[in-house]
C-alpha cells in the first residue's frame, strides 16, 4: 500500500459528523482532568497529554461505536474516550522513566525535567483518574476491560524488561509483547465501544487487537529508519535500551555480523545509528513494513459483514493510517 496516511481530520469526517464534537468534550475532559489536582500536575499532566498525538485510540472507540443513542450513552464514550487517552498518556510518562528518555516528540519528557520520583507520580496519578472517569460511568464490563488492558500493559512492560539484551529472542515472544504493551489497548477501545452500544456480537475486538500489533511493528521500525526530526527522538534509541525488535530479530537471521553483535556494546548514539544502517542493508525494514500490512489486511477482511459501510470505511481507513505513516 503507498497510499500516504490519511491525517486525523480524514478519518473523523469518514466516521460522521458525530465525531468533531465528542472528540472535542474528549479533549475537554482531558483538560480537566490534567488541571484539576494542583501545580506540579497541571504543569507535567498537560504537557504529557498535549504530547499525546492524534488521539487514536479514543477516535477508534468512537468509531466503534457510531452515533451514540442518547445522553447516558454519549456520556459513557466520553469518559471511557478520555479515560483510555488518560491511560495511554500515562505509560508514555512511565515509559520515558523505564528508558530515562530525555525527549518525547520532540518536547522534554517530564523525567528530564523533575526527576524519577515526579514523573512515576504523575503518570501514577493519570492511570487514578482514568479509572476514576470509566468506574463513574458506572459501567462494570467497560471497568474490567480497562483493568484487563492495563494489566496486560504491565506484563508486557515486564517481558520487555526480562528479554532486555537477549539475542535469542524469538518473533513469537516479541509479538506476545507487542500485544500485550500495545495492542491491548487498541483492543479495549473496541470493545468498551461494544459494550457501551450493546453491540457485543460485532466483535470489533479481535480488529483493535491486530492494528494495535501492526502499530507497534510500525513503531519499532520507525526507531531504526528515523529520521530523529520525524520521530522526536534519535535513530536506535530502543537499541540503545536493549529492547530487542522485528527489525533487528530479522537483520540478525540475515547478516551475521548482526547476529554476532552484542547490544551491550552499542556506546552511544554514533553507534546506534551505524547499527541502524546494518540493519536497513538487510531489507529487514521492508519485511517488517510487509508484516504490518499483513495484520491489516487481515483486520480489515475480520470486520463484522454487519457493520454499516460509514463504519466499516471509517475503521478501514484507521488501518490503513497505521501502516501508511512509514510511508
Amino acid at each position: 500500500m503507498e497510499d500516504a496516511a490519511p491525517h486525523t481530520g480524514e478519518l473523523v469526517i469518514a466516521g460522521g459528523e458525530h465525531i468533531p464534537a465528542l472528540l472535542k468534550e474528549i479533549e475537554e475532559r482531558l483538560q480537566s482532568e490534567a488541571v484539576g489536582y494542583g501545580a506540579p500536575l497541571q504543569q507535567f499532566g498537560e504537557a504529557t497529554i498535549a504530547a499525546g498525538g492524534k488521539r487514536l485510540r479514543p477516535l477508534l472507540l468512537l468509531l466503534c461505536a457510531g452515533p451514540p443513542q442518547g445522553e447516558s450513552q454519549r456520556d459513557a464514550l466520553i469518559r471511557a474516550g478520555a479515560a483510555i487517552e488518560l491511560i495511554h498518556s500515562a505509560t508514555l510518562v512511565h515509559d520515558d522513566v523505564l528508558d530515562q528518555a530525555d525527549l518525547r516528540r520532540g518536547k522534554p519528557t517530564v523525567v528530564s525535567l523533575a526527576g524519577r520520583e515526579a514523573a512515576i507520580s504523575t503518570g501514577d496519578l493519570l492511570f487514578a483518574r482514568a479509572f476514576r472517569l470509566i468506574t463513574e460511568s458506572g459501567d462494570a464490563e467497560a471497568v474490567r476491560l480497562l483493568s484487563d488492558a492495563c494489566s496486560a500493559l504491565a506484563r508486557g512492560e515486564l517481558l520487555q524488561r526480562a528479554d532486555s539484551w537477549n539475542s535469542a529472542v524469538k518473533l513469537e515472544r516479541y509479538l506476545e509483547r507487542c500485544e500485550l504493551k500495545t495492542a491491548r489497548l487498541f483492543e479495549a477501545a473496541c470493545a468498551i465501544a461494544a459494550t457501551i452500544t450493546a453491540e457485543e456480537d460485532l466483535q470489533l475486538a479481535s480488529f483493535g487487537r491486530r492494528i494495535g500489533v501492526a502499530f507497534q511493528v510500525l513503531d519499532d521500525v520507525l526507531d531504526v529508519s528515523g529520521p530523529a526530526e520525524r520521530t522526536g527522538k534519535q535513530r536506535g534509541t530502543d537499541l540503545l535500551d536493549g529492547t530487542v525488535t522485528l527489525p533487528l530479530i530479522i537483520a540478525r537471521e540475515k547478516d551475521p555480523a548482526v547476529a554476532a553483535l552484542d547490544l551491550r556494546s552499542l556506546s552511544g548514539a554514533g553507534e546506534a545509528e551505524s547499527l541502524c544502517n546494518q540493519i536497513a542493508a538487510t531489507g529487514a525494514l521492508e519485511e517488517s513494513r510487509a508484516y504490518a500490512l499483513a495484520l491489516v489486511d487481515q483486520a480489515k477482511q475480520a470486520l463484522p459483514i454487519e457493520l454499516d459501510d460509514r463504519r466499516r470505511r471509517s475503521l478501514e481507513l484507521v488501518a490503513d493510517s497505521v501502516v501508511a505513516r512509514y510511508s
